[in-house]
């Protein structure tokens, strides 16, 4: 058996992250972003969600889930993979959900396009939030990541046209970048931001600090 590089300890904050085998894609279309954003919810839980994974005339948001096992505090979905912020209040938990979320994302990929073999990269990776600045760092790192669908190289040169950039966030719905913005809708419910430093008590505070790294330049 495997042993994790980062050991899993409650009460710290983690980046989830992991992509297709062979970095194939893992979304391909709006359905397979709205899945695992509704398994993001469904999945965090002690109760059974199965039957909201596999009925799609049933809204996994409705269900009703008791405690959480984990909390959210930012996520985005990428063509090919994903990142999560996550914290646990008990230990194992992270890996209780990551297994259930991914399992459950798999099942419905591979009933979907008959796809067959592992879908993921091996077990998801982790990254230990270390102290307060990497902990706001990742918050502004995982909203910004759509920014490389449309300048890959934007860190290392700066951004092109920042009002193109912000556009695309703005219109970017696989994360919880629009959630930040306090946008309304039914995906509100997978954060758990009160488990988190308020680092951007309110949405200018959050669309400052994103305008600030869209002006950086390594």
């Amino acid at each position: 058996m495997s042993i994790r590089k980062v050991n899993l300890v409650s009460g710290e904050y983690y980046h989830i992250y992991n992509r297709g085998n062979s970095k194939q894609k893992i979304f391909l279309d709006n359905e397979d972003y709205f899945r695992f954003m509704s398994l993001l919810y469904a999945c965090n839980s002690k109760n059974n969600f199965r039957i909201f994974m596999l009925m799609k005339d049933e809204s996994p948001y409705d269900f009703e889930r008791g405690k959480e096992i984990v909390s959210i505090g930012a996520y985005c979905l990428m063509p090919n993979h994903f990142h999560i912020l996550l914290t646990q209040t008990e230990d194992e938990n992270i890996s209780k959900f990551m297994q259930k979320l991914t399992t459950a994302y798999a099942m419905y990929y591979n009933r979907k396009y008959k796809h067959t073999g592992g879908l993921f990269e091996g077990k998801f990776k982790s990254k230990h939030a270390k102290d307060d600045r990497a902990l706001k760092y990742l918050f502004s790192y995982i909203h910004l990541n759509p920014v490389k669908l449309i300048q890959k190289d934007w860190k290392e040169i700066g951004i092109k046209d920042k009002k193109e950039a912000l556009e695309h966030l703005n219109n970017y719905k696989y994360g919880s970048y629009l959630d930040c913005l306090e946008v309304e809708r039914i995906q509100n419910k997978i954060l758990n931001l009160e488990s988190f430093p308020e680092y951007f008590p309110d949405k200018k505070s959050f669309e400052k600090e994103i305008f600030e790294w869209l002006s950086y330049k390594e």
